[in-house]
């Protein structure tokens, strides 16, 4: 039996990078009580404007009721607040506290840290970018191959 290590494809390998940063990033901002999830949350809301749930959800990555229970936390926390879209009185808005700026403030900080201790010059972020939105352009275009038959 080989000890070889098995090869690794390309969305493990990206996986596994994944996986290191936010293990990295995570253990960067524990210090000041943030999750990544709630980093992702507030470098979201930064900007100032209020944001949907479905936006702030496919943003942080999250699946729409785990991105509410975030939001839920975060309000207890007083973090973010929710009002009701003024265009579309069904939809609510998330915004940032100046509690949450201020989070966001020391948070964007460390993250820049990290970021910076990983010795990119913004050619990696650059790439994975690219990476991204060609896979999410392809993900259009290319069909997915249905399952084998199985002997029955």
């Amino acid at each position: 039996m080989s000890s070889a290590t098995p090869p690794r494809d390309l969305v493990h390998l990206l996986s596994r990078a994944e996986h290191l940063a936010a293990r990295r990033l995570t253990a960067a901002l524990e210090p000041e009580g943030c999750s990544l999830e709630q980093w992702r949350a507030l470098a979201f809301l930064a900007g100032g404007a209020g944001r949907t749930m479905t936006e702030l959800a496919e943003y942080a990555l999250l699946p729409a009721p785990t991105a509410t229970k975030l939001i839920d936390r975060m309000v207890t926390d007083a973090l973010v607040y929710r009002r009701p879209d003024p265009a579309d009185r069904r939809r609510v808005l998330v915004y940032l506290t100046e509690r949450g700026a201020a989070l966001h403030e020391r948070a964007a900080a460390i993250v820049r840290e990290v970021a910076a201790s990983l010795a990119d010059d913004g050619t990696l972020a650059t790439r994975l970018a690219h990476l991204g939105d060609t896979l999410e352009s392809a993900a259009h275009r290319i069909p997915v191959p249905s399952p084998a038959p199985t002997a029955g």
